[in-house]
């Protein structure tokens, strides 16, 4: 039986936002695709970080909370990408096992690893790829 790799399960092309973007932009890009994290890329499409629904809500809006719904709007429209995202962020390699790839995830609690062939993203593998593994038929 042939080893299932990242690149049988992973996301291609994944969306991603570049680090200068607003958090406004970042939280729009996970409302119209219904994603929950979004890689951050330079211009060269290498990974320098990720950002979540999670950091937005804990590291962008729950220190406004004193702040009229205004001001909060204020700061998501403001603020950038690059001053909220995880900046280490580990990643995996297209042809690496899927199973080392889950394994990876599940004791670091990621909801997603990056996939990078050399230098740049080729796509993402997310929970949500395992399930949907999973769930189909074969």
């Amino acid at each position: 039986m042939t080893k299932l790799r990242v690149a049988d399960l992973m996301t291609n092309d994944p969306v991603a936002v570049a680090p200068s973007a607003t958090l406004q932009t970042a939280r729009d890009l996970m409302d119209q695709h219904g994603i929950r994290h979004l890689p951050v890329v330079d211009e060269d499409g290498a990974v320098v970080g990720l950002v979540s629904q999670r950091d937005l809500m804990e590291r962008a809006l729950a220190p406004t909370d004193d702040l009229t719904l205004s001001a909060q709007h204020d700061v998501m429209r403001t603020a950038r990408v690059d001053a909220i995202m995880t900046a280490e962020v580990e990643v995996v390699a297209p042809d690496s096992d899927v199973v080392t790839a889950g394994q990876m995830m599940l004791e670091n609690k990621y909801g997603c690893l990056p996939v990078v062939d050399g230098d740049r993203m080729t796509g993402i593998l997310t929970e949500a790829d395992f399930v949907r593994y999973l769930s189909e038929p074969r």
